[in-house]
This record gives C-alpha cells, sequence and structure tokens, in this order.
C-alpha cells in the first residue's frame, strides 16, 4: 500500500515538476468553434455531460475515469420525483429506500454500502435525526459518484456519496408555479422565480418556496413542509462572483416506518398479510418535526486566465423533536397478532461550519495539459442529542398492539420532556488538504492523480478527545478513443471516522476502503445519447465486530477486526431522439462478509442490498401529438439475503423475494401551461425492501398518484 501511494505522489510532483516548459501559446490555440463544440445538457435538459462531482471542476462525463451518474432538474420532474429517495430509483448501482418508505429522510444503498449526502459539495448530514430532509424542487442537479471518494471530499463511505446541487440565480428572468395533488391528502403549492435584480445584470436574484400538507401511507403520520430558499448572486467585478444561498425548512411528520415483524410480512401468519398502513405507536404521541437555517456562501475569482479559487462554506442551525414507538423486539406475542412497545422520546440539535477552499489552475507542457486543483476544506460540527428510553417495555406487554386490529389510547407511562436525560454532546473538527491533477496527453491520453491527508478529532463532552488520521488517493488512466468511446482503469480510497474506543480502550480507526474499477463511456459522435458500463472490486475493512473471546479489559466493548467485499458490474444507458427519450440501467452486486470475530458471519452477503437490479424509464412527446406525452417505468429489484433469526429452536433465512414495480406519466404541454399525472407504483404491488437479522421487515411505497398543473413564464 504505501508503494501505492509513494507512486501516486511521484506522479502528482512530476507533473508539477513538469510546468517548466509552460507553453500559453498551445493553449490559446483552441478556437471558439471548438470550444463550443461541448454541450452540457441535452436538448430537452434530461441528459447531463458534465459532472463536478467527480473532480471538483467541471469536467466531462466521458473524460471522468470513475462511475458518474447526474439527474437533471428536468430529469427529476420527468420522474415525477417528489423526495431525492423518489429521483435516485433509476440510478445503475443505487438502491433507494432500502429500509422501505421513511418520512424521516432519504435512504440508499450504492454498491452495497450507504453513502454519505453532500450539498454543494459540503458534507451536509451530521449526527443521527437532527438533519432536515432536503426537498428536490430547491434543486438543480443530483450528482452520484459510486466507490470510495474521500480524495476530494474528506470523510466518505465505501459506496459513495450523493452530492445535491442547489438551484442558483440566472440573469433571465424566469419562473414557475406548480400547485398538486395526490392520493393520502396531499395538497402542495410551490414557486421558482429568478432573474435580473439591476439594469447590468451584475445582481442576480431566486427565490424558491413550497408548502405541502399530505398525510401518508401509514396511518396517524403526516408529511407537511414549508420550504423557503432565497438565493443572491453579485458580479462584484468581471473576475469575481459572490453567491448566497439561504435555507429555511421546517418540516412537520412521523415515524411511516414501522419495524414489522417477520412473521405477517415476509412468511406467512394465520392471521394473513399485515396491512402496509399500519401504525404501530401512538396518535398524538408520535412526530419528527425538524427546523433548519442555513446558509451558503460560494466565491469564485479568476486570477487570470489560467488560475482561479473557489471558497465554498456553509453554516448551518438544525434540530429535531422526535417521539416514536415501534414494536420491540420484532416478534408476535402468544396470540400470534400482538407486539410488545417500546417508546423513545429524543431532542436533537447540530450546529455546523464547512467549507472548502479551492485553487484551481490550467497549465500546458509540450504535448501535456493539467487541470491541476489544491484545496484546504473542514468540518466542525457540535451535535447534542438528549433522550428518555422507557426500557421497562423490553419485558412485559403493558403496552402491547395487535397489529390486525389496533387500539389506541391503552399505551401508559409515555414519556414527556420532563424525562429527559442531558446526554453527551460531542464536537467534531476535520481539515483536510488534498491535490489534483489531471493531466491530458495528446489529447488522447487522460490521467487522474490525487492525494489527500486529513485529521479527524473526536471530542465528546464526557471523555478525552481522539485523533483519527487517514492519507488516501487516487489515480485514474482514461483513452480517448476516435468516435466518442472512452476505456478507463482506476484506484480509489476511502476513510470514514468511528467515534469511540475498543475493547482494549485504544481509539477506533477510521473505516476504510479500496476500489478498482474498470470502465468504458460512450457518447457517440452527432447523437445525444450518453452510455456507461464498469466493472469493480471493492474491500472495506475496519468495521466494528463483538469481543468473543474475552480476554480484553473491557469485554463489552468492540473490536475491528470486520471486513466486507464487494463486486459488481452496472450498465447505465440514456438515449435521446427527436421525440423520445430512454434511461435505462442494470447491476449486478455481490457483496458478502470476508472477516469477522463471528466465524457464522463470514461469507454472508450484507443486508439490504440486492444482487441485481434493473430499470428503464421511457418517455415520448410526438410532434403530432400536439403537446401530450406519455412515459412508463419499470424498476426489478432482486433478492436481498438478510440473515437469519431463530424461532421454535431453528434458524429461519430472512430473504426478501424479488420484484417489479411500475412507473407511468401522462401530460399535456401547451403555450406556458402544463398538466400531468404522475403514478409510482402502478399496480399497487406491496413489496418487502428488505428484513434486517433482527427480525424487522420494511415495506415499499404502495401506488401514489400526483396531479399536477405547471405555469412557467
Amino acid at each position: 500500500m504505501n508503494i501505492q501511494k509513494t507512486v501516486l505522489a511521484a506522479s502528482i510532483l512530476a507533473a508539477l515538476a513538469s510546468t517548466s516548459s509552460y507553453a500559453q501559446e498551445e493553449k490559446q490555440e483552441k478556437t471558439q468553434e471548438e470550444m463550443m463544440e461541448t454541450i452540457n445538457v441535452s436538448s430537452r435538459g434530461l441528459i447531463s455531460y458534465v459532472s463536478a462531482t467527480g473532480s471538483k471542476s467541471d469536467t466531462p462525463i466521458i473524460e471522468t475515469p470513475l462511475s458518474v451518474s447526474v439527474l437533471t432538474e428536468a430529469r427529476i420532474q420527468d420522474l415525477g420525483a417528489v423526495t431525492v429517495q423518489d429521483a435516485i430509483g433509476y440510478v445503475a448501482g443505487l438502491y433507494n429506500g432500502p429500509f422501505g418508505v421513511d418520512t424521516r429522510g432519504d435512504w440508499a444503498k450504492i454498491r452495497g454500502v450507504s453513502p454519505v449526502q453532500y450539498l454543494d459539495g459540503l458534507k451536509s448530514l451530521f449526527g443521527n435525526y437532527n438533519n432536515v430532509r432536503v426537498n428536490p424542487y430547491s434543486l438543480g442537479q443530483i450528482e452520484v459518484l459510486k466507490g470510495p471518494s474521500s480524495v476530494l471530499y474528506g470523510q466518505g463511505s465505501t459506496g459513495g456519496i450523493i452530492n445535491l446541487v442547489s438551484k442558483r440565480p440566472k440573469a433571465e428572468t424566469e419562473g414557475q408555479f406548480w400547485a398538486q395533488l395526490g392520493n393520502y391528502s396531499r395538497k402542495q403549492v410551490a414557486g421558482d422565480i429568478t432573474g435580473a435584480l439591476n439594469d447590468d445584470a451584475s445582481l442576480t436574484g431566486r427565490f424558491v418556496g413550497l408548502y405541502r400538507d399530505s398525510d401518508t401511507q401509514t396511518d396517524y403520520v403526516p408529511d407537511n413542509s414549508l420550504v423557503l430558499n432565497p438565493s443572491l448572486s453579485w458580479h462584484a467585478s468581471e473576475d469575481t462572483k459572490i453567491t448566497l444561498i439561504g435555507n429555511i425548512q421546517r418540516n412537520e411528520s412521523g415515524s411511516s416506518t414501522q419495524f414489522f415483524p417477520w412473521q405477517g410480512t415476509l412468511l406467512p401468519n394465520e392471521f394473513g398479510q399485515i396491512d402496509s398502513s399500519t401504525f404501530v405507536s401512538e396518535p398524538g404521541f408520535d412526530k419528527y418535526d425538524t427546523e433548519q437555517d442555513a446558509l451558503t456562501a460560494i466565491v469564485e475569482h479568476d486570477i487570470n486566465l489560467d488560475w482561479r479559487i473557489k471558497f465554498a462554506g456553509r453554516y448551518s442551525d438544525s434540530s429535531a423533536d422526535y417521539n416514536t414507538m415501534y414494536g420491540w423486539p420484532p416478534v408476535f406475542g402468544p396470540d400470534d397478532r400482538s407486539v410488545s412497545r417500546i417508546s423513545s422520546l429524543y431532542r436533537a440539535n447540530a450546529r455546523t461550519w464547512t467549507g472548502d477552499v479551492q485553487i484551481h489552475g490550467n497549465i500546458v507542457s509540450g504535448a501535456i495539459e493539467h487541470d491541476v486543483v489544491f484545496g484546504v476544506d473542514y468540518q466542525d460540527a457540535y451535535t447534542d442529542n438528549d433522550a428518555d428510553r422507557d426500557t421497562v417495555t423490553r419485558t412485559n406487554q403493558r403496552n402491547a398492539l395487535d397489529l390486525y386490529d389496533p387500539i389506541y389510547g391503552q399505551a401508559t407511562d409515555l414519556p414527556t420532556e420532563a424525562d429527559l436525560v442531558d446526554l453527551p454532546s460531542l464536537t467534531t473538527h476535520q481539515i483536510g488538504i488534498y491535490v489534483q491533477d489531471n493531466l491530458r496527453i495528446h489529447d488522447k491520453w487522460l490521467i487522474s492523480a490525487a492525494l489527500r491527508r486529513d485529521r479527524a478529532t473526536n471530542n465528546p463532552e464526557d471523555s478525552l478527545a481522539t485523533d483519527q488520521y487517514a492519507t488516501t488517493g487516487r489515480l485514474g488512466f482514461m483513452y480517448l478513443m476516435d468516435g466518442g468511446l472512452s476505456p478507463y482503469l482506476s484506484y480509489s480510497e476511502s476513510f470514514s471516522p468511528v467515534i469511540g474506543r475498543n475493547a482494549y480502550d485504544n481509539p477506533f480507526v477510521p473505516l476504510e476502503g479500496r476500489q478498482w474499477e474498470a470502465g468504458m463511456k460512450f457518447q457517440p459522435q452527432g447523437t445525444e445519447h450518453l452510455f456507461t458500463a464498469s466493472a469493480y472490486r471493492i474491500t472495506e475493512k475496519n468495521r466494528k465486530n463483538p469481543n468473543n473471546d474475552g480476554s480484553a479489559p473491557f469485554p463489552d466493548r468492540q473490536i475491528q477486526v470486520g471486513e466486507v467485499e464487494i463486486e459488481g458490474v452496472e450498465l447505465e444507458a440514456q438515449l435521446a431522439w427527436d421525440s423520445l427519450d430512454v434511461y435505462a440501467s442494470y447491476a449486478h452486486t455481490d457483496a458478502a462478509i470476508s472477516e469477522s470475530s463471528e466465524p457464522t458471519e463470514v461469507g454472508k452477503p450484507l443486508s439490504a442490498t440486492p444482487d441485481h437490479q434493473a430499470s428503464i424509464w421511457t418517455t415520448y412527446r410526438p410532434d403530432n401529438w400536439n403537446g401530450f406525452k406519455i412515459g412508463a417505468g419499470a424498476r426489478y429489484v432482486g433478492n436481498t439475503s438478510d440473515g437469519y433469526v431463530t424461532f421454535s429452536g431453528n434458524q429461519l433465512h430472512l430473504e426478501t423475494p424479488s420484484y417489479t414495480v411500475f412507473d407511468a406519466m401522462i401530460g399535456y404541454d401547451w403555450d406556458n401551461y402544463s398538466l400531468s399525472l404522475d403514478v409510482d407504483n402502478l399496480t399497487d404491488k406491496t413489496v418487502l425492501t428488505s428484513c434486517l437479522s433482527r427480525g424487522d421487515c420494511f415495506y415499499g411505497q404502495q401506488r401514489t398518484i400526483m396531479a399536477n398543473f405547471r405555469y412557467n413564464f
């Protein structure tokens, strides 16, 4: 591993040293006509050919030796997505909603591992259940970077990151009014307006607002939201631009995920299937109400033709009032109808500062062109989660509920604000220094090399601070063939700090991920099509496992000996003709535990990870239909093998079956108006997205119908 990092560092230093033969004239030989040939999005705005997530600079996807999928604003609307989780459902290698329909947040698995969420290139989620769910109407783009990616983003998951890109002000005046009605008593209005605020358009503004009053497919659980996103851009000079993006958000909801037992969901029960609308908590008690006030600042300055500097920073203050009650353990009592319930109350807060300073440069050295990025980023997060837990209900039937004929209002001794325990807060700091050099040789060969060093400090209020260090790298090779074909090979790493101390009272070390990936990207000349294909192998190590030998000083603590191996293949195609658009994907994922302190765990697959996935969405807009459009999609999710439970002395294998759901859209556009009807899960098929080894199972989305009216100006 040290040899790999030495080679990586040497390649970067060699590339920078070659600037001695700097040749500015060669760079300026590019004519305006050649530069205009680069297009960012397809004619209808559904396909993006450029992404900033893979390299922190706007780079064509077919020139990025990594797997990147981009969903444009038009694509999000075309799919009828009302949450980020909905929007990413057709992306190759990504399993959206592995834990069912959850009003608390957007969950996903990328290549078998939960990703880290970023907003405008800065990490956006800290702590547990103390953040606000982002509404996709405030986004201009969603970018999915697959595989380890810490080299440019610091803390990152082995699976990858999801970077949400906020809408920005535009100089040209335009806007939209949107009204939506749907089942589950859904009522929503939203607006988006942007334009110049002065005569020379040096000052531009945008305002995005949304209000929703809605129920959900789970009884007694609302999904109400107020979103206000003002933004302002000031061109202070020809070389300097400052953008401010505000976020004021208030969400009122509850726990739509009910943690149903495997009996009556995955496997039969004598009283039949548990209805997916069943509510296990208590009306009037259950809630998940979140608030957030945040301000993001982005400053861009061109030093000269070849060098520019960019700063992005955000302050966020968020909180959550979380009351919940659910069946625990997730098994029926002797009557095969009722579950015991445990009640919990949380009051969570998070105050975070995040920032990223980048210097971008373009250097030409003979036949080699360098696109370099030097950067420093930081995170400073304070999280405080106070809680109460009614542990008595773990061992008796006092608050039991009949899942087939629930009668509410019988629960006793529910916790109140007076029962809150002031738990220790946690302050985390992280600072990272990184460098990247994208080399273009003879306009055919691309080499992407990057190196990063991080320090992460975890400072719990009730114990000593601990420091964790990590060095991560990335090296990629790509060849630009004639005709738009680009094969590539890459190696990348990730790290994620692990808080706490192990069974030997030593600080945990970071979770580490390593990936080898080979693939091909194809953008046929003269078309708007975009094809990507990849095969990868990931190793994730330093996962926490139980301490089984009992010889350590603290036998109740865990040790880090766990390791998983993940292999897979992904295919994705985005096709665009005059009247037809197609978005198709396929993924095969083989993710299994390779090392563990529990010998019986070795070889078992990762939970909530389908072995196969496939999807296709097609939209047809023929000219002779006078504005009518129709869309249809299908999503196939293969088996997920989720572990074993003990029942009547026997080991039962929990494996959720494969399923296919269908989505549809029909609409009519005329002048500046648009009407559409979106239907998710057209056949109202009841599906299980996964069952965990602890015995609880999760229902997917039932049929959801939304009627939309839009006025664009």
